[in-house]
């Protein structure tokens, strides 16, 4: 039985690669029977969500960037080529930032294990590239909203073009989803009201079992 999450079982989207991608995001990939992320397209330092995920804290929206080395050629590299920097220990920061933001949620203790591999001193060797980084982030994730769109990864031109058989929709560098918010429990909502278009980790943490039929109503 197709999941119900899926909408467009016949159809593939193609988005641009992200980390921790916010709620929008997920409510779009999910809607689709597959998917292609898109590593393949030029390196453009404007292109933030690659690396860098908002959450909620105690000052409302907190910032977090995951350093990256320049690199070779400015001119020709692409997303796939770029590698992960340690500077300033960002793996300790982001963890750090994460239980300060989600550590009363209802689910925080729940599901943080999952993601400790992401935040400890050994990512940069485990995960060496943004995309390597990203990839195990969304597989992450997307288990543990239950989503079944069949994900495949672009790091080379063309090769999303064999992606499915049916229609693709390119939804790279788009504000996603095209549909209205739909406001979910954060634990910080009597003080801030609700803040729309967050990491998926305020929705996972804040929401738990229930995520999945955020995501539903937002299709």
């Amino acid at each position: 039985m197709a999941s119900p999450l899926i909408l467009y079982p016949d159809q593939t989207a193609l988005l641009s690669p992200a980390y921790y991608a916010n709620v929008d995001y997920y409510a779009t990939l999910a809607k689709y029977g597959s998917a292609v992320i898109d590593f393949s397209s030029r390196f453009d330092k404007r292109q933030k969500s690659t690396h860098r995920t908002v959450i909620a804290d105690v000052n409302q929206e907190l910032q977090l960037t995951v350093p990256i080395e320049k690199p070779v050629s400015l001119t020709a590299a692409r997303w796939s080529d770029i590698r992960l920097s340690r500077h300033g220990e960002w793996w300790h920061v982001h963890r750090v930032s994460i239980e300060s933001a989600y550590g009363r949620t209802p689910f925080f203790e729940f599901y943080i294990d999952r993601f400790l591999k992401f935040l400890s001193r050994d990512v940069v060797d485990n995960y060496p590239t943004l995309a390597a980084l990203d990839i195990a982030i969304n597989s992450e994730i997307c288990d543990i909203l239950g989503i079944e769109t069949e994900i495949s990864y672009s790091q080379a031109d063309g090769e999303h073009h064999n992606a499915n058989n049916g229609q693709v929709v390119d939804l790279r560098g788009k504000n996603l989803p095209l549909s209205e918010v739909v406001p979910y429990y954060q634990v910080r909502q009597e003080e801030f009201g609700f803040i729309p278009h967050l990491s998926i980790l305020d929705l996972i943490f804040n929401m738990g079992p229930e995520a999945a039929i955020v995501l539903k109503k937002m299709g």
